[in-house]
């Protein structure tokens, strides 16, 4: 109950920082009550004149909300792949899901053109997601039985490299669209208000179904031949969490391109602090997810005010450490 207090606490802190720090600061009281007259039958005079207004309406809250569904996407994707393959370091970019769908939305990119395409980019992204890790899986049991960490990992790779190398070939194919698929591939939360509708549905159903399976997720971790002797088809949870998992990777990556990371470092650190009942788990990192990429938004807008940094790189900067420490104490285990 205290970290999830603490860990709702972190997200409204953080979402209260990045609506109010920016290139033009805003007051906070002034915020506040402008967000209260923003809500149905609330009637209050913020006095902010109306640059401040739009600046707070349409471009600073768009940005939050979208960088707290896509972070907490993200992280409960993973924790939601790391249950299902009982692996620490699954991650829905090491297992080719994000890959995938980045290969599956530049080809829509690449290939349509006007409002088509961008009603196409979901399940383009849905797709390739699945695809991605499809294909990750069955290389990992082709190469090595049993699925160990070491082997899932490098099938991951292998697989995230090749599809990378095809959306690289279909890039150089349409050089006009190269910039706007760099700037996919970078990650952007500022998508405003359209992007939040349009991945909130796709959001609603991935996370309502992954933290239904919790508890059978926690039944898996003892064993396949243990969960079936207490009556649990193992198969089709695998197969449920792994859809949703990746439907919720899918949803984020159309939304804001590739943001890496965020899938590996926060269901970690929720395991630190809560333990590693998938009960606990789940529900904790979508907040944590949430509250990781709002701060790390805000970094990136305000480390080179009043340029701009992508947002992956900033995550990069946290994750990819992160990442080196998390694969070294689970080979101490292994071992």
């Amino acid at each position: 109950m205290l970290v999830t207090l603490a860990a709702c606490c972190l997200l409204l802190v953080s979402m209260l920082a990045a609506l109010l720090v920016g290139a033009a600061d805003i007051a906070p009281r002034g915020a506040a009550l402008q967000l209260l007259d923003w809500l149905p039958f609330v009637s209050a005079d913020s006095g902010l004149a109306p640059v401040e207004r739009a600046l707070l309406l349409e471009l600073r809250l768009p940005r939050v909300l979208l960088a707290a569904i896509v972070g907490g996407l993200l992280a409960c994707a993973g924790a939601g792949y790391q249950g299902v393959f009982r692996n620490p370091l699954a991650d829905p970019y090491l297992l080719g899901a994000a890959a995938g769908a980045g290969l599956t939305t530049t080809a829509v990119i690449v290939f349509t053109t006007g409002e088509g395409g961008t009603l196409l980019v979901p399940g383009a992204a849905f797709a390739g997601a699945i695809g991605g890790v499809m294909l990750a899986y069955a290389l990992g049991n082709v190469a090595g039985r049993g699925g160990g960490t070491a082997t899932l990992v490098l099938a991951g790779v292998a697989v995230t490299s090749f599809l990378t190398a095809i959306q690289t070939f279909l890039q150089q194919l349409d050089v006009e669209e190269l910039q706007r698929v760099y700037s996919w591939i970078l990650g952007n939360v500022g998508g405003g208000w359209e992007q939040v509708r349009l991945v909130l549905p796709y959001a609603a159903v991935s996370v309502v179904v992954m933290l239904l399976y919790g508890r059978l997720l926690d039944v898996l971790s003892v064993g396949d031949d243990e969960a079936s002797s207490l009556g649990v088809n193992v198969a089709r949870v695998r197969l449920v969490v792994l859809l949703a998992a990746s439907l919720a990777t899918a949803s984020a990556v159309a939304v804001s391109g590739l943001i890496g990371f965020v899938g590996i470092v926060v269901p970690h650190v929720v395991r630190r602090l809560a333990g590693g009942s998938y009960r606990a788990v789940l529900p904790l990192s979508l907040v944590g997810g949430a509250a990781f990429l709002v701060v790390a938004d805000l970094v990136a807008r305000t480390v080179i005010a009043p340029a701009e940094l992508p947002i992956g790189v900033v995550t990069a900067f946290t994750g990819a450490p992160f990442f080196v420490t998390v694969l070294r104490l689970t080979r101490r285990v292994e071992t």
